[in-house]
This record gives C-alpha cells, structure tokens and sequence, in this order.
C-alpha cells in the first residue's frame, strides 16, 4: 500500500507542478503578488496530498517566532522544504543553485524570491550569498538555510557548511534553529510511508556569537531529533 500511495502522490503532485509552474509563470508577470499566490498554493496542494494520499501529517514542537530572523533547519527530505514556506508564510529561501536554473521552475523560483548557491564558486558564492541575504532581509522576509547544505539521512550529523557562518555575521539576525525527522517517514527511495514529521524549533539563539560557538550550538540544536 505505501508504493501505491507513493506512485499516486508522485503522478498528482509532479503533473500538477507542471501546471502550476506555468500559471507561476504567468502571474509573475504581474508583479511579486501574484507569483507569492501561485507559490503558496503550490504549497498548500503538497501539504493536502501529502496528508490525504500519503498519509503523512506534521506537527512543530516549540513556537516559530515573526519578524526578521534566519532559520537554519535540518535537511532529510523535500518535505520540510515546501512544509517550511508554508509554516512561516514565504520566506526567503537559500537553494542549489543548479534547482534555480531549471527551465519555467527556476525562473518563477526566482520571481518568489530565493538565494541561489553555485557550491563550486568558493568565495563568490559567499558574497552572492551575503548581497542577497540582505536584500532579503531589507524586503522584511525571513530566510531560511539548510546550513549542513545537503539533504542526509536520519542519523547523519555532517558539519555545518561555512555559508552559514557567514550569512549569520552579515545579516546580524537571530537564529532560529529547526530539527526535523522527516527521513523516517520520506527517505531517498520513491516510497514514502505514513506517520507524523516533527518540527522541534530550539531556542532562539542571539546574533553576534563567535563562529565556533554559533556553529556548535545550531549543528547540536538542528540534530535534537537524531
């Protein structure tokens, strides 16, 4: 039954992408309004199938504050990264940059508002990270990283990668950080099983720490679950 339900959620939910990416499209045409629409939409139909065909609820843990913060959360599956725009309504939100340049989905990826990371480009990627970081911030949206900077699996516990440390200095914002044992229920392979994904959202951790200690008390907080 879970491959069934599987194979159901991915033929809805791809074939609907495809619409919605073009009617994405199209509405950024239209201005940042109408593409933040489509998006949340978007969202919400990944949340409805993921609920009524997989079978897989979510629950935080903790409270997900408002207001300008960056958001670091734990990486096991694509589930977090649609379940988190729609839980703190549109952030900002720092992806592969190889993900942005896809063809329609990239373009309407980049009208809603991401920061694309080129991981090969070393120290440019970090300014370009940096620049877009606080354009982000200026436009009053949080942001969200993926601070390991790859998806892994549960019980994985790799070191943060050095992009955070510095989007946290230059951005001079709160973090937020965010476990998630998604990898339980949403693995690598095409079969998804039921169940309930927690979201534990630590201690809000202050701006201006030192690098090993910011880095130390995110990568312990984001691995809560593991």
């Amino acid at each position: 039954m879970a491959l069934a339900r599987s194979l159901l959620f991915a033929a809805l939910f791809y074939s609907a992408t495809v619409i919605w990416v073009l009617v994405g499209v199209v509405a950024s045409l239209f201005g940042r309004g109408p593409t933040l629409a489509v998006v949340m939409s978007w969202v919400g139909l990944h949340r409805w199938l993921a609920a009524h065909v997989l079978g897989i609820a979510s629950r935080v843990d903790g409270t997900l504050p408002s207001g300008p913060h960056l958001i670091a959360v734990k990486h096991q599956s694509m589930f977090e990264t649609l379940e988190m725009v729609r839980l703190t309504n549109l952030p900002v939100m720092v992806m592969k940059k190889e993900l942005a340049d896809i063809p329609l989905f990239g373009f309407m990826t980049r009208r809603y508002g991401v920061i694309p990371v080129e991981r090969s480009a070393g120290a440019k990627a970090l300014r370009n990270l940096l620049a877009e970081g606080k354009a982000a911030i200026a436009a009053g949206r949080q942001v969200i990283i993926f601070p390991e900077g790859t998806r892994v699996r549960p019980g994985e516990t790799p070191p943060l990668r050095s992009g955070f440390a510095g989007l946290y200095r230059a951005l001079g914002l709160p973090v937020v950080p965010v476990a998630v044992d998604s990898g339980r229920l949403w693995g690598r392979g095409l079969v998804h099983r039921r169940g309930t994904v927690t979201f534990k959202v630590g201690e809000v951790i202050a701006p201006g720490l030192k690098r090993d200690d910011i880095e130390a008390r995110v990568h312990a907080a984001i691995n809560a679950l593991d």
